[in-house]
């Protein structure tokens, strides 16, 4: 038994065979190129064809297909929003892959990075065993997979977990409204857009970044500046680990997680300020609930999305 697993990202396509046991037995990328809409299908339609045939060269039967995408699979339809690609506003994506396979021969199982990501963690990673676990997913922007009871929590839209718009902070703002509260000031963007505003607004800061070309700056170069004690990122990062301790929180306390993961690009530089987290979440989270959760790194890294779609290609199929 094998399935293929695919993560589309905003830039890059990865992909990968998998048997019932967790194992990656053979791996693929594509970068998109500044691929479109049918463009994009296509690129995974080759990718998955590729890999069917090569492992059926190898005596794999193909079972089932499962995707990662970023954005919002509605399932009863098969189609995909994702904001970062254009053109893919009601994408039929399984419909195409389907035709691929023949019909409904084969099951083709999509999903969103945040709905992976947790998958992954619960089977192979940080979360195994747990029924009850959040992946918090902080990179270009914020979003969680939250597993409740063993089961996906999904929403009446598929859009449960959208957590870069939680309302951390007052007054409103208009910047708000294209991607959220939390995620302007917390996600990789944010940080990034944080430092920017503070060197443009104070010229008395003295350090690494106010020294440097304001507009270039990224998250990595505000992580690099906070080793360096620079003023601005001190305060940017401050300012992050307490939104994402107050994020936390917000979880414990509404979900009761055994668990919270974090991963994504910036968990990553940020794994070491787990600890500060914690200690934010504590002071804002149902006490009880706070007592009994652990905050771990992801085990996966950027291989969380694509575990979880092979596992929720797995799981599609028939249990022996």
């Amino acid at each position: 038994m094998a399935v293929i697993a695919i993560d589309l990202g905003g830039t890059k396509l990865a992909a990968a065979l998998f048997d019932s046991h967790g194992r990656a037995f053979r791996r693929e990328g594509r970068l998109l190129e500044k691929r479109e809409g049918k463009d994009v299908g296509a690129l995974i339609s080759a990718m998955v064809r590729d890999l069917s045939s090569r492992g059926e060269s190898a005596g794999h039967r193909i079972d089932a297909v499962g995707i990662c995408v970023p954005g919002i699979s509605h399932h009863g339809a098969g189609t995909v929003w994702a904001p970062n690609i254009p053109g893919w506003t009601e994408y039929p994506l399984r419909e195409e892959l389907r035709s691929l396979f023949g019909g409904d021969d084969i099951n083709v199982v999509i999903d969103s990075d945040r709905a992976c990501s947790i998958w992954g963690e619960v089977w192979q990673g940080a979360a195994r065993g747990a029924r009850d676990a959040v992946f918090l997913a902080v990179g270009t922007g914020i979003g969680a997979g939250i597993l409740s009871g063993g089961k996906i929590l999904r929403g009446a839209h598929d859009i449960a977990g959208a957590i870069g718009w939680l309302a951390l902070e007052r007054p409103f703002s208009e910047d708000f409204v294209s991607r959220g509260c939390f995620e302007h000031y917390a996600s990789g963007e944010g940080i990034a857009g944080g430092a920017r505003a503070l060197i443009a607004k104070r010229t008395e800061y003295r350090g690494v970044l106010a020294a440097g070309e304001g507009e270039e700056i990224t998250s990595y170069d505000v992580f690099n500046a906070y080793d360096a004690h620079d003023p601005i990122a001190e305060l940017v990062i401050g300012r992050s680990i307490e939104l994402w301790g107050m994020a936390a929180a917000n979880l414990v306390s509404l979900f009761n997680p055994e668990k919270i993961i974090f991963g994504g690009g910036i968990f990553g530089p940020a794994v070491r300020f787990l600890g500060a987290i914690r200690d934010e979440a504590r002071k804002w989270a149902q006490p009880i609930s706070m007592a009994h959760v652990t905050f771990e790194p992801s085990l996966l890294g950027g291989d969380a999305g694509l575990y979880g779609a092979a596992f929720a290609a797995l799981q599609s199929l028939p249990q022996a």
